[in-house]
């Protein structure tokens, strides 16, 4: 057996579902469950449709590197979203979902060291975490606060850390707090990039998941291209359908960047098998051409949003995240206790913050906030915010009568 597995925390809802066993919910309250982040959103009918009418190639093999047109409509849409030209040749590959590839991507590129370290945002997707350990490198982990926006500081890591760091996540929008990196920290992390010769994975799935329909986040291959690296050296972007188009269970995705990286990463991909079907290529590349469907569930997000917000807003601390779907909400008590009252008194699922992180230099960045994925209906969303507001009153008179 593999000796780094004992290693490995248990995953955030096996937590999750230990936490609330032996609660019983109330049984007047339909139950709410928002502390998964899985798309509820129909998938659009032209993708599904493409989806069937593509069912014969399942009698063929697919190649590892993917047909040429699925990587053609990815560079496409790439140089349409970040303005940056990208080789469909050499610098994209198609991959079987964001979580698939940054776990084996670490597997590649990690080796010829020691001691080597995986540099990472807390709280984090927990794939970081465990594709690291894995992969027989030590975490290092950069703590997320309010105080720092909830966003990573890059410049609080010492050069020695740097220089045994191999591979450096981060993610933007963020996965829980919907922070999104500006260009200062995309430029930040491409020069110690390049000072300290290490790879940047950004994962960048809830990208298109965004607020302002006039300012898209930034991401990494474009602010590399800004700042003259047209080859992106040392960048690798990750990208899915999964939520931009509420296409989770097709599991499709890409990587792009550096076209050396991304040749040992194929190499690599060829022995792992992996290689995406014929038919999901189909219905991705009709997903990859068209924005209709992304603009209206952006639409619906923002309803959610900005009603699950107003119903809360005066009963406790929050606010409109910039991007994702989620709500990263402070607690008024402990964040696993705040989960458990919730379900207790309300049968509303939402997940502890601390699940997704690990307390470091005496910190755990993600202590007293909970996870809420608005993935729900808008009536049940909003039904959800009800709820809550009724735990925070509740929480709110205990606290007045002590």
């Amino acid at each position: 057996m593999n000796p780094n597995l004992k290693h490995l925390h248990p995953y955030p809802f096996e937590k999750l579902a230990q936490l609330k066993k032996g609660i019983a919910p109330p049984k007047d309250k339909s139950p709410i469950m928002l502390s998964i982040g899985e798309p509820a959103h129909a998938t659009p009918e032209f993708i599904k449709k493409t989806l069937v009418d593509n069912l014969n190639t399942v009698s063929n093999y697919p190649s590892t590197k993917g047909i040429l047109p699925l990587r053609e409509a990815i560079s496409t849409w790439l140089e349409k979203r970040f303005a940056c030209k990208v080789n469909p040749e050499t610098q994209v590959l198609p991959v079987n979902g964001t979580r698939e590839a940054l776990f084996s991507f670490a597997q590649c590129v990690i080796g010829g060291s020691d001691n080597p370290i995986v540099v990472m945002p807390n709280p984090f997707y927990q794939i970081y975490e465990g594709a690291a350990l894995l992969a027989g490198a030590e975490p290092y982990f950069l703590n997320a606060t309010q105080q720092t926006h909830y966003l990573p500081d890059f410049n609080t890591v010492s050069a020695d850390i740097w220089r045994r760091c191999q591979l450096l996540y981060i993610c933007s929008p963020a996965n829980p707090s919907g922070a999104v990196m500006g260009e200062e920290e995309f430029k930040t992390v491409l020069e110690l990039a390049e000072e300290y010769d290490f790879i940047i994975a950004s994962d960048e799935c809830y990208s298109e998941l965004y607020d302002d329909e006039s300012h898209p986040p930034l991401g990494l291959l474009e602010v590399a291209h800004k700042m003259g690296n047209s080859a992106f050296k040392r960048c690798v972007v990750f990208h899915s359908l999964s939520k931009r188009s509420n296409c989770a269970g097709l599991r499709s995705g890409f990587v792009a960047g550096d076209a050396e990286i991304l040749a040992n990463y194929f190499n690599y991909r060829t022995y792992h098998g992996c290689a995406m079907s014929l038919p999901v290529q189909y219905a991705s590349i009709a997903a990859w051409r068209d924005e209709l469907h992304v603009i209206e569930n952006r639409r619906l997000y923002r309803e959610k949003f900005t009603a699950f917000v107003e119903i809360l807003q005066d009963v406790c601390d929050i606010e409109k995240p910039p991007a994702s779907f989620y709500i990263w909400l402070k607690t008024p008590i402990s964040d696993t206790q705040f989960a458990q009252i919730v379900f207790e008194k309300q049968n509303l699922t939402v997940l502890p913050g601390s699940f997704l992180s690990r307390e470091f230099q005496g910190v755990d960045p993600a202590k007293d906030h909970v996870r809420i994925a608005l993935v729900a209906s808008l009536d049940e969303c909003i039904e959800a915010a009800k709820r809550i507001r009724e735990v925070f009153v509740f929480l709110k008179s205990q606290q007045s009568e002590k």
